[in-house]
């Protein structure tokens, strides 16, 4: 297959200024070539390239919907339930000739795949999650078959400090320029640790949040060089985006502020979990790999949390599918269910664990993350890093992935 060049599936950024200063971020890149790793050299493994196998064995066809082309069924393919769309309207893809506020890019995400979809384009933007791999990058083209082809190209955003010198994921919110400075906008990425005053400059969004504010439906905010100033046109609380563009185009009518919370935290949690892996594949000082994990423990269970000072609602169904992909333990409490009052799930530890880039982990990661998962959850660690843990929400923790989690070590045996 040829390797298109285009690419961009989260709020990628090709001219912008990073604001970040974070431990991972700061350290070198691995070599995609390391023989350890090998990037790209080896078959991926990931729901996409399982996909294009059904596809030449004639167990699976992707069908053509008008306007939409194979964006539904793609979608239906690989379990990915359109009520997640988020959309963005800055010009952050390679796409950006077609993107605006009347043609925002609907993004799409599972635990596995997001994708990217651009109104009257003929490319459709994927990057799946292969376990030992990470991020892999494709782009379905029709000549003269639907197929999906890896893309090279997309490494030259995908691959930077800000996805922690791995092929990896980006959600970024652009800042306003300052007016009376004359200065540019800023580009900064954004998760679960991001004030909600900060997050989603370029994105529309739908939900009620209270007197919280965010940079989302300022449609002045849509190059992250040359931002504008604050909109004139209400841009909190909105339940409907009808007066911004024509939402019957797309498969929703919403960019739901819970699903764009949720990708916001799954992105980091991806991307520190395959660099961690990258990092004990290719060999590092065990003292470094234990600062790594720490930090990925912390971002785990939610330790540096920006809280809600007021209650999160969105206006699509996510709030309620999302929960319903589980498991449940016996008391039917999930890591999936939401408190979205004042912390987004309502047991805080990532519902990633469950995920395939987790279970790929070396193991000398993994049996380190689930000891210190064991002490911290368990109380035998009371140190301050995670004290927001109360001994109530560590001990319901505890008791779902004992219930839900297969292979565990013998310490967390009752």
């Amino acid at each position: 297959m040829s390797r298109p060049a285009t690419c961009a599936v989260a709020a990628v950024l090709l001219a912008a200024s990073w604001a970040i200063a974070q431990q991972l971020e700061d350290t070198f890149f691995i070599p995609l070539d390391d023989p350890a790793i090998q990037y790209g050299q080896q078959p991926a493994n990931d729901p996409v390239a399982r996909l294009q196998q059904r596809m030449e064995s004639g167990k699976a066809k992707l069908e053509v919907a008008s306007g939409l082309g194979y964006l539904p069924s793609v979608l239906k393919q690989l379990g990915i339930n359109p009520d997640s769309q988020g959309l963005v309207f800055s010009k952050t893809s390679a796409q950006s000739e077609k993107i605006g506020p009347r043609t925002p890019r609907a993004v799409y995400f599972n635990d596995d795949v997001t994708i990217g979809f651009v109104r009257d384009s003929d490319v459709l933007e994927i990057a799946a999650l292969d376990p030992k791999q990470g991020i892999q990058f494709y782009v379905l083209v029709d000549a003269p078959e639907p197929a999906f082809a890896r893309s090279d190209g997309c490494l030259r955003c995908h691959q930077g400090a800000v996805t922690l010198g791995i092929p990896g994921l980006l959600i970024s919110s652009i800042h306003p320029a300052s007016q009376a400075r004359s200065e540019h906008g800023n580009a900064f990425m954004t998760d679960h640790r991001t004030p909600l005053s900060g997050r989603w400059g370029g994105w529309y969004v739908t939900g009620t949040h209270g007197s919280q504010t965010h940079l989302g439906n300022n449609t002045n905010l849509v190059d992250p060089v040359r931002s504008g100033g604050p909109s004139r046109q209400p841009t909190q609380n909105l339940t409907s985006l009808a007066e911004m563009f024509d939402t019957s185009r797309y498969l929703a009518p919403t960019s739901d502020i819970v699903a764009l919370m949720t990708l916001e935290h799954q992105t980091r949690m991806t991307n520190l979990m395959i660099r961690i892996g990258w990092d004990a594949r290719i060999g590092v000082a065990p003292d470094r790999l234990n600062t790594e994990i720490e930090e990925m423990l912390k971002y785990m269970l939610f330790a540096d949390e920006e809280p809600l000072r007021e209650p999160v609602k969105g206006v699509s169904t996510f709030t309620d599918t999302f929960p319903q992909r589980g498991p449940r333990d016996p008391q039917g409490r999930s890591l999936r269910d939401f408190d979205l009052k004042t912390r987004l799930f309502r047991y805080p530890l990532s519902y990633m664990i469950y995920s395939a880039a987790f279970d790929g982990l070396p193991d000398k990661v993994r049996d380190r993350v689930y000891g210190r998962l064991y002490e911290i959850l368990s109380g035998k660690d009371t140190g301050k890093t995670f004290a927001h843990l109360s001994p109530e929400v560590r001990g319901a923790i505890l008791e779902i992935v004992r219930a839900t989690k297969p292979n565990l070590p013998d310490e967390w045996r009752l």
